[in-house]
């Protein structure tokens, strides 16, 4: 059994930033409303134009990564890109990233669980590395969300952001024997499917002329329902990674969890009872950007110093589907 130890970070969020402000224009809300039921100040959003799109998102946090990791693309074995927003239907957004990067023909395929993607994603990257099947893995969550946001809906809108995070799960050598993933789990639950959603455009209700300017082609959220099934299930998922790899909540040096609402997150916290100073948050700066959630939080946590080499970390995330997972990493 191989070691599977993440051996390097990285992000992308583009540039331009909507506010509170902005939205004060846009919807009936205001920045006193959205902070105090999302903890959200801004999130940054792709224009939309000039052609760049969630593959070159992804493959500029990729390439972070690598460097990070002191790798070149031809030592990628496979891609994984977790996603929601695809460039296209067809073909995967990991084969537009593997050619981006010049990374030879490895093995590609994009993942889909929502904001719980990255999570599925390196639990995947784990397999294939402690299997002995690859040495090095790109795990990639990437968002485009503000193309399937409903603008004149005040209830989502101020939600979602747009950006990448990317991490390398390497094979580990002697020196890592105290590193790596140490635990993952992963659970969903279909019956659930409808409190967040997109209704249309799927292969079984696509979209015509009649309906392409129907509402049902954005995202649709019972945040209320959603809100109390994700603190119950994640909550649940980080107890059992804990247990698993015999660590106790009192020797997690960060809870780096799915930037989706400070609500849910400040709920999980006491309902871990970890210590707040213990868990970061940057929604306030990002909004919701679903499977990047995660890796932009921790490269940022990374690069900052909030977090170094022997931190242990839990991180947990629930999405749409319904999905959620958490993983036990030591850095």
């Amino acid at each position: 059994m191989h070691t599977a130890i993440i051996s390097g970070t990285g992000r992308y969020s583009p540039e331009k930033v909507l506010t509170n402000a902005d939205f004060e224009r846009i919807v009936d809300t205001s920045d006193e409303w959205i902070v105090t039921r999302t903890g959200i100040r801004e999130r940054h959003v792709l224009n939309g134009s000039g052609g760049f799109s969630g593959s070159d998102m992804a493959t500029s946090a990729a390439r972070v990564a690598l460097a990070d990791a002191k790798l070149a693309p031809t030592d990628l074995d496979a891609i994984i890109i977790a996603t929601v927003t695809p460039d296209y239907r067809l073909p995967a957004t990991a084969t537009i990233v593997q050619h981006n990067l010049g990374a030879g023909k490895t093995a590609v395929m994009d993942l889909v669980a929502a904001c719980a993607g990255f999570i599925y994603g390196l639990s995947v990257a784990r397999a294939f590395i402690v299997s002995g099947m690859y040495r090095n893995v790109l795990v990639v969550g990437v968002e485009h969300l503000t193309s399937i946001t409903n603008y004149a809906d005040r209830n989502t809108c101020v939600l979602f952001g747009d950006g990448a995070g990317a991490v390398i799960v390497s094979r580990g050598t002697s020196e890592d024997s105290e590193s790596g993933i140490l635990s993952t789990f992963l659970a969903g639950d279909g019956q659930y499917k409808d409190l967040l959603h997109i209704p249309l455009g799927g292969s079984k209700v696509p979209l015509t002329p009649e309906t392409a300017n129907d509402p049902g082609r954005f995202i649709y959220m019972d945040g209320r329902e959603v809100f109390k099934l994700a603190v119950k299930e994640m909550a649940d998922a980080s107890e059992r990674v804990l247990a698993e790899a015999g660590v106790s909540p009192e020797q997690i040096d960060m809870v780096i969890p799915h930037q989706a609402n400070s609500r849910i997150i400040e709920a999980l916290t006491k309902r871990l009872r970890v210590d707040p100073s213990h868990v970061y948050k940057n929604i306030e700066r990002y909004g919701n950007t679903s499977s990047a959630s995660v890796p932009i939080a921790l490269d940022e946590a990374r690069r900052a110093g909030v977090v170094r080499k022997g931190s242990t970390i839990l991180s947990v995330a629930f999405g749409g589907g319904l999905t959620w997972g958490a993983a036990l990493y030591r850095l």
